[in-house]
């Protein structure tokens, strides 16, 4: 099912358009959405939260319409934002539960959400100590606490691993994987950052110049067309790229001594075609592997 529609969108800030007719359905399940700068993605999120009113176009997040429905929507989703949104003076309990009570929620029930949310986000012996204090790993993680507190049914996450190291990036991307598959809570995860995404989502959406120029799940993407073989050599082997092309196989890529090659589509067996092939010039074949695309590549693809 698709926790977002949104149809022929366009939004405009005076005279410059930042999305145009865009249309896009959000899966259940963690999606990443991926984008240059400028491609409209923060727009895009500001859209779904109500906070923007659209030029033309409709959308709307779990049936309710972001037109006239922001509130509502608000109330069901949980935002962590890029820039800093803490509150200067006040403890990691007292901003998690007026963040939570900001959301609609009883002043009991809030408090005692805000201790369990620092306690999944890993701050539960830094509870009462003021946010400014915090380290940047810390304030990133205070930031997914406010986004949880209430107990939303999406999340959107924009930009969580801005600044960390890499052990605190590791532990965020574990905490975003375990709140989408153990939770069963839908997150929108908006990141430069491809390896990010991999390892967090399972769909991806890219958007270049306001528009979305790609969808779909990153397995069903990283899937090649034809018969392609990466083949990694012992060194450069300039007599075996040759040897193949004479074949009619197709270098598609190369980097030091790790090719990627075409095959014609009516291959029977690459790997016979490229150890008879080795063997004639004398190289030796490391190793061989059906080719898939990484997002990388679907990216540069998509946005080029």
């Amino acid at each position: 099912m698709a926790i977002a529609v949104i149809s022929n969108l366009v939004v405009r800030y005076g005279t410059k358009t930042a999305v145009n007719d865009l249309s896009v359905e959000v899966p259940e399940g963690c999606t990443g959405l991926l984008g240059p700068n400028g491609a409209g993605k923060t727009t895009l999120l500001k859209t779904l939260l109500g906070f923007l009113v659209p030029t033309s176009g409709s959308g709307q997040v779990f049936g309710l319409n972001t037109r006239t429905d922001g509130l509502k929507i608000r109330q069901k989703i949980g935002m962590m934002p890029e820039m800093d949104c803490h509150i200067p003076g006040m403890n990691a309990v007292s901003f998690v539960s007026y963040a939570g009570e900001l959301a609609g929620m009883p002043a009991s029930d809030a408090l005692q959400r805000a201790h369990e949310v620092l306690e999944y986000c890993g701050l539960g012996e830094a509870r009462y100590r003021n946010v400014e204090t915090y380290s940047t790993g810390m304030k990133q993680r205070i930031k997914l606490a406010q986004a949880l507190v209430h107990g939303p049914k999406l999340i959107f996450l924009d930009e969580p691993t801005n600044g960390l190291d890499p052990a605190g990036r590791d532990e965020m991307l574990a905490l975003v994987r375990n709140i989408s598959a153990s939770r069963e809570v839908n997150v929108l995860v908006s990141s430069h950052l491809l390896p990010d995404i991999e390892r967090t989502c399972d769909n991806v959406i890219v958007m270049r110049s306001g528009k979305v120029v790609r969808q779909g799940s990153i397995q069903e993407l990283r899937q090649t067309s034809g018969v392609q073989v990466e083949v990694e050599m012992y060194i450069e082997t300039p007599p075996f790229v040759q040897e193949l092309e004479r074949q009619g196989v197709t270098l598609l890529n190369q980097t030091a001594n790790l090719y990627r090659f075409g095959f014609p589509d009516e291959t029977q067996n690459a790997g016979k075609i490229i150890f008879e092939s080795a063997k004639r010039v004398g190289g030796q074949v490391r190793g061989f592997k059906p080719a898939t695309r990484s997002l990388e590549d679907i990216f540069l693809e998509a946005i080029e």
